[in-house]
């Protein structure tokens, strides 16, 4: 199919770039169709000249005269008009405004033609071959029993399986009796937020940068959020203290706890006493800093003064490229610190595969409210994972992973220097995404071009909560995902976000 970003005869783009996709069983009526969709959609702005017939047929390799036809219906239409001496130009008449980009969380598939939208891996890197591999080995050796109701917690396997990886690779410290299976971290969240609302907590504390879809699952809950500040040192969490000062060091716990285990109990009635706080200290989403090591030990400690709390979103902590991986904060304390994780970035959010690990004294409480929401997850994608862990498949895929995104990232850096020296990358140690730091006032344009191009960007602004006060620090940016485009697509959609930056 003939594709051109067209070009007038000196080399210099006619406006913006017109990206053109002729689609159908002929190239007259495609390219009709081409061009119409892309004035009617905005992408191509009242007024804007288009190439000479004869350059539009030059850069796509068709004829000039299917061209000049093409120019012609759509004149005749009142999409285009034509001047002798003024060329052909897009006519002056009302078109929808584009849309603003989407909010985290809610993300329209489709109508892109390049997608920087951060939370998704390469989808089409997924190692199909060695899953399949597995899946096989995985379902010979499965036990019958293994495809009965089972236990809510999730196979063994696996869940042996992660205990033996996490604490290898991130410095867990887990048993698989304390470990749960979930469909993501979504539902791991909304698990965790049922059983505080059951202990009578009704506020957590957020960072102030994060997804609003992980503030609404704990609204939905009962729970009140909080936001932090977060800083070059990662998330602040001294307003903890504050915030629990009234509840006193003496917590009622519901039902018996196990033996050399302290309770982590509900909070008592009144208005914003927090009992738990969820953070991303590894690689705080979407700045990209790491939870400082004093934060990391003042957090754990007010958990433990307190009874609190900590949920841990390592989401994306096996990712990282200048140094050793940043360890859980859960191996600080696991008694204070429900580490959630999944294999969303990993290997694929559609695989729907999370885990939680729990202190003892939650595990039972998280495994009752479980029993209640559902009861477990694909029986025989669990399998296949605790096979690929124990294959060594999930390391080597891994391997290859980091060298891919690393290799992304750097191009990112080095495409930004060049074509756009005024924005610079940050957060970019780690992780899927880079936060890039636009000229003081400028965000909200740079995110209304990227629309016209059809480029998905997230602008900063976009991530932070609504109760955050006032913050001079707050700063224009965009949250770009430069995993989520396909290999085939990357450089493509490189040059289309450096041609919207300032």
């Amino acid at each position: 199919m003939a594709e051109s970003w067209a070009t007038s005869p000196s080399g210099q783009a006619l406006g913006i770039d017109l990206h053109i996709e002729p689609t159908g069983s002929g190239l007259r009526r495609g390219l009709t169709d081409a061009l119409r969709e892309a004035v009617r959609g905005g992408r191509l702005a009242p007024g804007t000249r288009l190439p000479s017939s004869r350059t539009l047929a030059a850069d796509l390799g068709i004829a000039r005269n299917t061209v000049a036809d093409a120019y012609a219906d759509l004149v005749a239409e009142g999409w285009l008009t034509a001047r002798q001496g003024s060329g052909t130009r897009v006519a002056e008449r009302p078109v929808e405004a584009p849309r603003p980009a989407p909010a985290p969380g809610r993300r329209a598939a489709g109508h892109l033609l390049h997608d920087l939208h951060p939370g998704t891996p390469d989808l089409a890197s997924f190692p199909r071959a060695e899953w399949l591999k597995a899946s096989r080995r995985a379902l010979t050796n499965a036990p019958n029993e293994a495809l009965g109701y089972g236990d809510p917690r999730g196979r063994p396997e696996l869940r042996t399986a992660l205990a033996a990886y996490l604490s290898r690779a991130r410095g867990v410290h887990a048993h698989p009796d304390h470990i749960v299976i979930c469909a993501g971290f979504v539902h791991a969240l909304k698990l965790l937020g049922e059983v505080l609302r059951r202990r009578g907590d009704r506020d957590i504390a957020v960072e102030t940068y994060g997804l609003d879809a992980h503030w609404d699952v704990l609204t939905h809950s009962g729970l009140r959020t909080h936001p932090l500040p977060v800083d070059q040192l990662g998330t602040d969490t001294s307003e903890l203290d504050a915030w629990t000062s009234k509840r006193g060091t003496s917590r009622r716990a519901h039902g018996p706890s196990p033996a050399g285990s302290s309770p982590i109990g509900p909070s008592p009635t009144g208005p914003s006493h927090v009992g738990a706080v969820l953070l991303t200290p590894a690689h705080q989403f979407p700045l990209g800093v790491p939870l400082h090591p004093d934060r990391r030990a003042t957090t754990v400690d007010w958990a433990r003064r307190t009874g609190g709390l900590i949920i841990e979103d390592d989401y994306d902590g096996e990712f990282r490229y200048d140094r050793q991986p940043v360890g859980a904060l859960q191996g600080l304390d696991p008694d204070r610190v429900a580490y959630l994780g999944t294999a969303s970035k990993s290997l694929a959010p559609g695989l729907r595969l999370g885990w939680m690990v729990l202190p003892a004294a939650l595990t039972r409480e998280v495994i009752e409210v479980k029993g209640t929401i559902d009861w477990s997850c694909g029986v025989l994608d669990q399998l296949t994972l605790a096979e690929f862990l124990n294959s060594g498949a999930y390391d080597r895929h891994l391997r290859s992973a980091r060298l891919r995104y690393r290799r992304r990232r750097d191009q990112l850096v080095a495409a930004l220097a060049e074509h756009a020296p005024s924005v610079h990358a940050t957060g970019i140690a780690a992780g899927l995404h880079a936060v890039l730091q636009l000229p003081p006032g400028t965000e909200q344009s740079v995110v209304r071009a990227a629309a016209w191009q059809r480029l998905g960007v997230a602008g900063l602004s976009s991530f932070r909560h609504e109760d955050a006060a006032a913050d001079a620090t707050a700063r224009d940016a965009l949250v770009v995902g430069y995993g989520t485009p396909p290999d085939h697509a990357w450089s493509s959609t490189l040059d289309a976000l450096c041609r919207v930056l300032p």
